[in-house]
């Protein structure tokens, strides 16, 4: 018993030096001419699951097309080593907030067990952000003075689910600009009208929260000459990409020629 679980506890901290070591497999010299490459790819989280074109075993492909040195994560920073741990212990990661991402719990993390890629937690979320969003959210919905905003909100969002049909859990479909353009109108009202009662929990602060963290992670390994995989969301997709073609010290590149070398392998 004793022995086995120090082998366990071995093995977590295995899985946490490998999480959060900085020297990445394919790394060179930091010189302004070893640019980092970056691939976004948008996740649909839960539906992972019961999608036959976005599935988990697709994604597993898909991040062994793209051979990452890093994955940014929808991972809040104080939650990644709980996680960590109870997945080498356990094989399972309970961790409640990571837990809720399938292509986390049976994507990411069982390929850390072989694959070199470093995992990078970058959520802005916090469980009280959220609890000020669901509540802020419920009051203006029953407000009658806020009816009109109310009515605004709902009808964007029925007008990019119409807009998006049957498409949305096609990945080709998803890393397009059409797509990117169709939520970025869908949710502009949310963003507009919403931003004074949500405060840090609102649209543009937490895209900017988690922006502000991704923006942290690439900063620390300028130059490397690395592959940077980035996995939110597909909704806060459009918003990453406006920030990150703005810099000069990145390629950002095209997911569709990993995504269709994972579709024929």
């Amino acid at each position: 018993m004793i022995r086995s679980f120090a082998a366990k506890t071995l093995a977590a901290f295995a899985v946490l030096l490998a999480t959060f070591a900085h020297a990445p497999a394919h790394a060179q010299e930091a010189t302004e001419d070893n640019k980092n490459t970056v691939i976004v790819l948008g996740m649909i989280h839960s539906e992972h699951r019961t999608s036959e074109r976005y599935s988990l075993e697709y994604i597993k492909r898909i991040i062994e097309e793209i051979d990452p040195d890093y994955v940014i994560t929808e991972i809040p920073p104080d939650r990644l080593a709980d996680a960590a741990t109870g997945f080498a212990l356990t094989g399972v990661v309970s961790e409640e907030r990571v837990a809720r991402f399938a292509e986390y719990v049976d994507v990411l993390f069982p390929m850390t067990k072989t694959a070199n890629f470093k995992i990078i937690p970058a959520a802005g979320w916090t469980a009280p952000m959220a609890a000020f969003r669901r509540d802020a959210l419920e009051r203006i919905s029953q407000d009658p003075a806020r009816a009109d905003d109310w009515a605004a909100y709902n009808a964007a969002l029925s007008e990019m689910e119409e807009a998006i049909g049957e498409r949305g859990d096609d990945p080709f479909f998803i890393h397009t600009d059409e797509y990117d353009a169709i939520t970025n109108k869908g949710l502009a009202p949310y963003a507009k009208l919403f931003s004074d009662d949500l405060g840090r929990g609102d649209w543009e602060r937490i895209n900017a929260a988690h922006y502000g963290l991704i923006e942290a992670a690439l900063n620390n390994h300028q130059y490397e000459g690395t592959r940077i995989l980035i996995t939110f969301g597909a909704g806060h997709k459009y918003w990453f990409l406006e920030q990150l073609r703005k810099r000069d010290d990145i390629d950002v590149l095209d997911p569709t020629p990993f995504l269709q070398a994972a579709l024929n392998n």
